[in-house]
């Protein structure tokens, strides 16, 4: 008897993870490709602005679709972008008397000019009032473009779903496979021990229920082959308008001079200080604006969370780990002995019984490899500490402590995301609370970490790197041609824009 309960459960347990190694791979197999840039060019395509953002973010729509798309619109005569002054956050967007035909424009696009002629009054409308004041508002706006932007690349063949009919087909059938063992299963586990119900029906149907769900929900967009192409040039485009000294540096006004250039650029991440300017909403911590190395890039951020060693000093996890270890060989000592691969078959109670002590001494075990793995890995974590150096891109709280009814919480860890110039992506540490006023954003800095518990353990400021504040460029409004100092409010001469390209229209 004792043979059959343990066949059942790996029978059962065995068809899931089946099913999830399936799944794995089919991500592993689905994923968008890493296209390689073709030789640098200033040639702009048909497509637009939003799409090109899909493309050259790997299939992974960001932020920038929507502030390169007004840009766009900017460009093409729907809007006017205006700086008075020296400060770009001070610009106004500006509603033209008579705009072109609109008959032309994308659903998308009109989502965003609707967004601008809903908030503006007398046609004028600053640009920081752009952003959302309701943050289900701005999901459900922003789920909306992002689901008209890629419709618009599936219709020309430069995107796809990434789990298609049959990668789903499969999945589904998989899922329909392994729900049918896990029934077969239940069935003969109630074979041999009589109960009420239809238990190996419930267990079959939930298990298809489960997995066929997560197997329907894509988890994106991915390549196609005219796709990669289209990708490949515009990352061309991208390196094209990289190499031109203070691209990076440009205002959302200088659309005027730059024509469509500068929507494009914030598509492909080349503007940091037009795409910091803008924001309509979709500002993403996990997606951060860093200079380290020398040119403006946008880094992916990760924030652990989940599993408890995140952020933990050593001390308090080696605590931990022995609590474990100590609790899990006296609650063994107690339960061990008495676990049985034969539950009893007196009565129903004792059986019942033996299942409850035997899932303990299952736990128990648990706790204690648990706390063996905490201990032997914080003492790796300390001999492989290493060094950082990178710019600070992020820091806010991530744990607090309450300190009364009346009193907030005292923060005791913070997040702290750091470029380090290798990749990007990144993943944040945790940094003690009582640091978090040695650095700001932009810093570079040096971190001595421990990779595993992902904890700073010493800091240490290099320098104070480039602001990332939004300040800068300063173009003429587009009432007034370009011309010597003109963009300057008080009368003396601006910063001088990069000379910009002849105009060039897709």
């Amino acid at each position: 008897m004792d043979g059959r309960l343990l066949l059942d459960l790996t029978v059962g347990l065995g068809a899931l993870v089946g099913w999830l190694l399936l799944y794995g791979v089919v991500r592993w197999v689905t994923r968008p490709a890493a296209v390689a840039p073709a030789p640098a060019t200033p040639d702009l395509g048909a497509e637009s602005p939003a799409v090109v953002n899909l493309l050259v973010n790997r299939w992974s729509l960001t932020e920038d679709a929507a502030e390169a798309t007004l840009l766009d619109l900017a460009a093409r005569s729907f809007l006017e972008i205006r700086q008075p002054g020296d400060d770009p956050r001070q610009s106004t967007v500006h509603l033209p008397a008579a705009a072109p035909d609109e008959a032309a424009l994308r659903p998308y696009e009109r989502e965003v000019l609707d967004r601008v002629r809903a908030l503006a009054v007398d046609g004028v409308l600053p640009l920081t009032a752009l952003t959302f004041r309701d943050e289900t508002r701005a999901r459900a706006w922003n789920r909306r473009l992002r689901g008209q932007v890629i419709a618009d690349a599936r219709a020309a063949g430069l995107s796809r779903r990434r789990f298609g009919p049959r990668v789903t087909g499969l999945l589904v059938g998989a899922a329909l496979a392994a729900a049918a063992v896990v029934g077969l299963a239940a069935l003969h586990l109630a074979s041999w021990h009589p109960t009420s119900g239809n238990h190996a029906f419930i267990a079959g149907i939930a298990v298809f229920v489960l997995l066929s769900t997560l197997a329907g929900a894509s988890p994106g967009e991915r390549d196609t082959a005219l796709g990669r192409q289209v990708a490949a040039r515009w990352l061309g485009v991208r390196d094209w308008l990289r190499g031109h000294e203070q691209f990076d540096e440009l205002p959302p006004a200088a659309v005027v001079i730059w024509d469509r250039y500068l929507g494009y650029g914030a598509a492909v991440g080349a503007t940091r200080l037009a795409s910091t300017v803008l924001d309509l909403g979709l500002g993403d911590r996990t997606s951060v604006w860093s200079s380290y190395g020398g040119r403006w890039h946008r880094i992916r951020v990760r924030y652990p969370r989940l599993l408890p060693r995140y952020g933990r000093s050593a001390p308090r996890l080696l605590a931990g780990g022995v609590i474990g270890v100590a609790v899990g060989a006296f609650l063994l000592d107690a339960f061990g002995p008495t676990f049985t691969l034969t539950p009893s078959t007196v009565n129903q109670a004792a059986r019942i019984f033996d299942l409850v002590r035997n899932g303990v001494t299952v736990v128990v075990v648990l706790v204690l490899l648990s706390g063996l793995h905490t201990v032997v890995r914080t003492l790796l974590d300390l001999a492989t500490e290493r060094t950082v150096t990178g710019e600070v891109l992020w820091i806010e709280v991530w744990r607090s402590v309450a300190r009364g009814e009346n009193s907030p919480p005292r923060p005791w860890l913070h997040y702290l995301a750091v470029d380090d110039g290798t990749a990007d992506r990144t993943t944040a540490w945790g940094l003690p609370s009582e640091w978090a006023t040695r650095c700001r954003d932009g810093d570079v800095v040096t971190l001595r970490v421990r990779p595993w518990s992902r904890r700073v353990v010493a800091l240490s400021v290099v320098g104070h790197g480039r602001s990332r504040h939004t300040t800068g460029t300063t173009v003429p409004d587009s009432g007034s041609p370009p011309g010597p100092g003109s963009g300057s409010a008080g009368g003396g001469p601006g910063p001088v824009a990069p000379t910009p390209p002849p105009t060039a229209t897709p």
